[in-house]
């Protein structure tokens, strides 16, 4: 039984104040963490702060980002190993906004993979289709491919313990869900993907979220699907209240 992964995608919102303050109300009524993972990827700024304010809890902070360098003349950027100096678990890696908006290719979401498994970082790899190539018929071909590449030269056990979310382009910020049956398809083939890429027990065993206009409303019928394990949620995440809401309803 794969244990359910609700991950905060907090993208560029809220100030420091603002998130230690949500980190503040939630940490002490979080559901067991022996039923739920709870994640917050916060903007670079505040991963510090954050770490320091869950050190002894059950709230893992993950990064929206990295470069697969380990130092350098990067101006701007920031390195697996700073992160994991600062003792941050996870970090997004290939989401669709630093694709399109900051022109990530496959080769650097694959760069960026290894990366985070060299410095202990766990990666939530994301994947999914714009509009278009969902009406075109692409999705299970685009999201095969995308996994295919973000996944080249890894062991089974550190694509074992990759997270990947399915985050239908246009359905992100756009309050358009998939609908669970369909999420749960992509997901199926996701799943289908790694057990030809590796074995049957790497398909089993990777969890694989649902990303796109998540909220508690919708929660629940989500992960009643046989191969969705969790959410990486935007918008809903902001808020303290929904957030919880999210984990509560998403124990296993």
């Amino acid at each position: 039984m794969r244990k359910p992964i609700i991950a905060a995608n907090w993208k560029m919102n809220k100030t420091l104040s603002e998130a230690v303050a949500f980190v503040e109300t939630i940490k002490d009524r979080l559901p067991s963490a022996e039923t739920v993972d709870a994640v917050i990827c916060a903007p670079a700024v505040f991963l510090d702060a954050l770490v320091k304010e869950t050190r002894d809890g059950q709230i893992a902070i993950g990064a929206q980002n990295m470069y697969f360098e380990d130092n350098g003349a990067f101006t701007g950027e920031i390195s697996p190993v700073m992160l994991k100096d600062l003792g941050v678990k996870y970090v997004i890696i290939g989401h669709s906004e630093r694709r399109s908006l900051f022109g990530e290719s496959d080769a650097d979401v694959n760069k960026k993979m290894r990366a985070a498994f060299t410095h202990g970082l766990v990666p939530i790899l994301c994947v999914g289709e714009t509009l278009e190539q969902r009406e075109s018929g692409q999705t299970e071909a685009l999201v095969e491919k995308q996994v295919t590449e973000a996944l080249k030269g890894l062991t089974k056990k550190e694509a074992a313990s990759t997270v990947i979310a399915y985050e239908p382009i246009w359905a992100i910020g756009t309050g358009k869900t998939a609908s669970a049956q369909d999420a749960n398809a992509v997901c199926a083939h996701i799943r289908q993907t790694v057990g030809h890429l590796y074995d049957e027990n790497t398909a089993d065993t990777i969890r694989i979220q649902y990303g796109g206009s998540v909220k508690p409303g919708n929660i629940r019928e989500l992960l009643s699907e046989s191969d969705i394990d969790g959410a990486l949620v935007g918008g809903a995440s902001l808020d303290p209240t929904s957030f919880l809401q999210l984990l509560e309803a998403s124990q296993s």
